[in-house]
């Protein structure tokens, strides 16, 4: 099922997906707000690109990336460790933002910077031990619309796909992580850059 949606109040719309709870909020910037964030992020945030092993090989990561939070907890993922710097003024401000709407507060912020269409980020679940059981993942999207897929671990006809436009907020939560993957795949289109920040609690690990 593809899903571009939109509505004119706040009010989230519910994925209609077994086995998880999520929700979206198509408007959750306006554009000339998520138009300004998108410019500050980008020429402020301490962008990386580290090096990613699969099936044996390593490659650069398809996309840049970064990681605030508001501890020195490391995150680890797909054989890379990467350690926070503090959130800034910035980060703060939106994170407060979605902690009003997603009864949650956040400790860490994953940032990614997709530059063209051949930036991805590929079928994975965000399982990891740091987050806890039933993480709260909420992820904001600034700058290019792109779409964001998700597929059901064991059942293979449980599919869907949404267009993630520019200011909007997806908030997936409950047993999302533990039975679906999802991924932002690449495009051949000739696209300008997009920014997603998926704010996140870390926990120690024990």
């Amino acid at each position: 099922m593809s899903l571009s949606l939109f509505n004119t109040d706040d009010q989230p719309i519910r994925l209609e997906m077994q086995n998880a709870d999520v929700l979206y909020y198509p408007n959750f910037f306006t554009l000339e707000e998520s138009n300004k964030l998108f410019n500050t992020l980008l020429n402020t945030i301490q962008w990386q690109q580290d090096d990613i092993t699969v099936f044996g090989k390593t490659y650069p990561q398809p996309r840049l990336t970064a990681l605030y939070a508001n501890n020195n907890i490391p995150y680890k993922y797909s054989n890379i460790t990467m350690h926070p710097k503090p959130f800034t003024k910035e980060l703060i401000w939106i994170k407060e933002k979605i902690e009003n709407i997603a009864s949650c507060q956040f400790t860490g912020c994953l940032l990614n910077l997709y530059r063209t269409g051949k930036d991805s980020n590929g079928w994975h679940s965000d399982d990891e031990k740091e987050l806890g059981e039933f993480p709260v993942i909420a992820s904001l999207s600034l700058g290019q619309a792109r779409w964001f897929h998700f597929k059901h671990k064991s059942n293979k006809k449980l599919q869907q796909k949404i267009l993630l436009e520019p200011g909007s907020l997806l908030i997936m939560k409950g047993e999302t992580q533990k039975y679906w993957l999802h991924q932002i795949p690449k495009t051949s289109k000739k696209i300008t850059p997009r920014i997603n920040l998926t704010f996140r609690v870390f926990f120690a690990s024990l």
